[in-house]
């Protein structure tokens, strides 16, 4: 092998180098992780930085065109960056070894200031995945570099050990080491924090939800129109919409859950655990949900059938007041585990509506994703003001005095859900056939002030009068059809709805931020 063949093979194996370096500080990070917490681990917690500080329109852009892949592309597009930068080190450490163990150390603090800088985090602990691993990987980088720019130690190894002064057998050797011992370190962090949520896993198994004192009355036979196509009435709960920022899906034990209730106007602070909401007079409620992030005609709302406990009743035993009865506070923060911050109007928990802590979701447990064991929502209002997943603190305070997370990332303070409607059916750039009557149909929401009727308008024809479904509650959305018989060509197809207080659906277009988007859902079909 020539001179010049041999310095050829350096700048591979270097870039080799830099990402085992990084595989094994990963990996390392993972095993610790498993002995803090996941949620510290480093891609974990730089992802949860980034989406802290990303803009509120890109966190929207992400939404919705990723939808609940959203936080699986951006840990592959860490993963991704942190790649090019391992190979950028690991030649780098060609020339200035040392440089290049920097550079890993480097990223480890940055990891570990990511840790600690989160809302959830639990002190300087959280630091240690990413510094340990970042030392282990800058270790490992300045050994194998160490492997590529010295020769060997002896020169019984022959020539083709010697590969211009470096020590191409030993690098071999080191790597193939480096790389098993990080993946057995890196199953392992897995297996372990893996098995961290089985107390949580065994203690959802257990729960049974009692018959509530106020039960749901049965679905309307009419609410669930026969049409192809259309939504369901009740969202199966592996359906339901997800929207949050947790990378990592909390796992909660019931057994140990603890929420407290305390702050400004509250008289008697009060503490509750799984089993004393499981043992209170219990409500039943069909309500749907829908995120501020959902645009016109978008997919991100559903309806379930939900039980739990008032929120009021508890919010009174805790002595708390509306502002319209004298109360201190208008604005309760509900914290999650994950840190996450949500800040509702206290008038509107306490005006009668069905607000509650929820701990069912159609006849079942909680989901994971769905903030078992205990949520909260209060029908009425976008998620990102109501809906605290795997909720652990109520405090009572003020929105002159408190910004919660989504408040300080450009959204409205206050955000009642907006008249919206939706064409489910047929679906955009379908192909009806001409003169043959198809069904168009959908669903319409305007929750806690009900639907009274949907319009529908072909092209630029006079708008129509739709077939309500019968209605549930005026905390559900309401189904509507209208037969159609198509002409040859294109169509465009409209929808609006107007609610029982009078307000006809806005034709006005608006962008998500700050309180929701507004507008007409429309869809282009072709009949032929």
């Amino acid at each position: 092998m020539t001179t010049t063949s041999r310095n050829w093979t350096r700048p591979p194996l270097g870039a080799l180098a830099g990402l085992l370096a990084g595989y094994a500080a990963l990996a390392v990070a993972e095993l610790v992780s498993a002995a803090v917490r996941p949620e510290a681990g480093p891609v974990i917690a730089v992802g949860g930085a980034a989406i802290d500080r990303t803009p509120p329109a890109f966190k929207d852009y992400a939404i919705r065109h990723f939808g609940t892949h959203d936080k699986l592309v951006l840990q592959l597009g860490i993963l991704a960056v942190l790649t090019v930068l391992a190979i950028v080190l690991g030649l780098l450490s060609l020339r200035h070894r040392k440089a290049g163990a920097l550079g890993v150390l480097l990223f480890g603090v940055v990891g570990g200031v990511a840790a600690t800088g989160r809302p959830d985090s639990t002190g300087i602990s959280d630091a240690l995945p990413s510094v340990v691993g970042a030392l282990v990987g800058a270790a490992l980088l300045y050994w194998l570099a160490g492997r590529l720019t010295a020769a060997p130690p002896s020169a019984a190894a022959g020539a083709d050990a010697r590969e211009g002064g470096w020590d191409r057998r030993g690098f071999i050797v080191a790597a193939t080491a480096a790389a098993a011992a990080s993946t057995g370190a890196g199953a392992l962090g897995r297996t372990l924090n893996n098995s961290r949520g089985h107390d949580a896993v065994a203690s959802r198994a257990a729960v049974r939800l009692p018959k509530p004192a106020s039960s749901a009355a049965p679905v309307p036979k009419g609410a669930q129109l026969r049409v192809p196509g259309i939504s369901p009435f009740i969202t199966p709960n592996g359906d339901f919409y997800r929207v949050d920022t947790a990378l990592v899906v909390p796992q909660v034990d019931a057994g140990t859950w603890r929420l407290r209730i305390h702050g400004k106007g509250v008289t008697r602070p009060i503490t509750v655990d799984f089993h004393d909401l499981l043992h209170r007079d219990l409500i039943e409620r069909d309500i749907t949900l829908t995120c501020v992030s959902n645009e016109v005609g978008g997919p991100y709302v559903g309806n379930a059938r939900w039980i739990g406990v008032r929120l009021a009743d508890l919010l009174e035993e805790a002595g708390v007041r509306p502002p319209s009865k004298g109360g201190a506070a208008d604005q309760l923060v509900a914290r999650s585990v994950d840190g996450m911050t949500i800040g509702t109007p206290v008038e509107d928990i306490m005006d009668g509506r069905d607000a509650m802590l929820a701990l069912g979701m159609n006849g079942s447990p909680l989901p994971f994703v769905h903030g078992f064991p205990v949520r909260m929502l209060v029908p009425g209002l976008y998620g990102y003001v109501s809906a605290c997943k795997w909720i652990q603190d109520i405090e009572l305070t003020t929105f002159d005095s408190y910004d919660p997370y989504w408040v300080k990332h450009d959204w409205s303070k206050k955000a009642p859900i907006k008249t919206e409607s939706r064409i489910d059916t047929p679906k955009p750039f379908a192909r009806p056939r001409t003169g043959v009557t198809v069904m168009i149909a959908g669903v319409a929401w305007a929750q806690h002030r009900g639907i009274d009727k949907v319009e529908v308008q072909v092209d630029d024809g006079p708008w129509q009068r739709a077939q309500l479904a019968a209605e549930d509650t005026t905390d559900t959305w309401r189904q509507w059809s209208l037969p159609w018989k198509p002409t040859p060509g294109p169509h465009t197809l409209t929808v609006r709805a107007t609610d029982r207080t009078g307000r006809l659906q806005t034709e006005k277009r608006t962008n998500t931020i700050p309180n929701g988007a507004s507008g007409r859902h429309s869809v282009v079909v072709t009949a032929g």
